[in-house]
């Protein structure tokens, strides 16, 4: 008997220039263009195996572990039925001769290897994942641009996590969303070495969500529609200019430009919202003068935070500086033995000692207890979604959950 199964993995990406606010709720359409980067899914990603069977009695979902209802008319079911009609009018309807999967339920199990709803970006990685998984199932002859139409509509910056390397999205202007959807700007290979560092603030799930946040935005802030009508679309162009001419200067300090806005209209939202933290804020203490140190010394700027809607802080900098950046930030937030996995062997396996770059003050923030920050990820630019072999499928011989354990 014949088995219709697929696995696929998709990377986190972390944007640059943010995507906060809908015009449409429904289908996910965003009211200004984004920009972000890839992560590598050797370190972070999510993991989904899809699988349909005329015997299944209907469409089923297990996320880390747990069976998560599918509820009719939500994302999960929305991002399920698409695929399911590219099946179809792609695949089925074009040649009688091949298997009706688009009437067959699914069986779906999804793993990530980070903490889920922690300002990682999960819901990207997952749908993402999904969406390849379901493509790869259904042998879909589409791009990945038309998949991410289907991805956005799951959880938007998922249509992003379609590429590798640095990736748009266009926000588009029809009012169906058909060219709403994720460009490659440039390929991992282009610029290899943006290395980021990941400080995991909190690994709880946040107070506001993102969907609940950015709608309290859109009806409350001012500044928002300052930032939609002139901000964006220039640092768009600015930032992609940036990427081509791999121009770390120009980069950085519009990636932070942009975070400090996008936290701005946040707390320009009635009630305000703060998703960043004493931690968060003595972060950006310490990159605002390991730059100024930097500019002082001719070199420019070296690193560059950016926060999503968390207290997460994710620093991009070239790999040459990655080693003095974690030997800074573990000077202030001291680390338990472990909670940096040290994935490129920067210290040689070695515990970090923490150390201060001379000519820093280091006065520019207090130096805070251990455990304040979590643990620290060493990731780079990474691929776009992989299809991976039957030996790293989720699901067992009845279409059911392996045990993750």
């Amino acid at each position: 008997m014949t088995v219709y199964q697929a696995t696929a993995s998709a990377p986190v990406n972390i944007a640059c220039i943010k995507y906060w606010g809908k015009r449409d709720t429904k289908l996910i359409l965003p009211t200004n263009s984004s920009l972000s980067v890839t992560l590598d899914q050797d370190h972070l990603r999510s993991t989904t195996t899809s699988r349909a069977d005329a015997s299944f009695s209907k469409d089923r979902l297990w996320l880390n572990g747990k069976e998560e209802e599918i509820k009719e008319g939500g994302r999960m079911s929305t991002c399920i039925r698409e695929m399911k009609r590219l099946r179809k009018e792609e695949v089925e309807d074009k040649n009688p001769n091949e298997p009706k999967l688009s009437t067959f339920n699914v069986h779906i199990c999804s793993h990530n290897n980070f903490p889920t709803a922690a300002g990682l970006a999960s819901s990207a990685s997952g749908f993402a994942a999904l969406v390849s998984s379901l493509a790869n199932l259904y042998a879909l002859p589409v791009s990945a641009s038309d998949l991410s139409l289907i991805a956005r509509q799951g959880s938007g910056s998922a249509c992003r996590s379609l590429f590798g390397g640095f990736v748009a999205w266009q926000m588009g202007s029809n009012p169906t969303g058909v060219d709403s959807l994720a460009v490659q700007v440039a390929e991992q290979s282009h610029w290899p070495d943006i290395h980021a560092l990941i400080c995991v603030v909190s690994d709880d799930k946040k107070g506001t969500s993102s969907t609940s946040g950015m709608q309290r935005t859109v009806e409350t802030s001012a500044l928002l529609q300052h930032r939609i009508k002139e901000v964006v679309p220039r640092r768009m162009e600015e930032i992609s200019k940036a990427i081509m001419e791999r121009d770390f200067d120009a980069f950085a300090r519009v990636t932070m430009a942009d975070s400090n806005q996008f936290h701005a209209v946040a707390l320009d939202t009635e009630p305000p919202i703060f998703y960043m933290n004493d931690v968060s804020r003595a972060i950006i203490g310490l990159i605002v003068e390991y730059n100024r140190v930097g500019v002082e010394e001719g070199r420019g700027y070296r690193a560059a935070y950016t926060y999503d809607a968390g207290p997460n802080a994710v620093i991009y900098a070239p790999k040459e500086n990655v080693k003095e950046i974690v030997e800074l930030v573990v000077s202030y937030f001291p680390q338990r033995e472990g909670s940096f996995k040290d994935n490129f062997g920067l210290f040689g396996g070695g515990q970090v000692v923490g150390r201060i770059p001379a000519g820093f003050n280091e006065n520019v923030a207090k130096r805070f207890e251990v455990g304040a920050v979590k643990g620290l990820i060493h990731t780079r630019v990474g691929d776009g979604p992989r299809k991976l072999g039957d030996g790293e499928a989720l699901l067992n011989g009845e279409g059911l959950p392996k045990n993750l354990a």
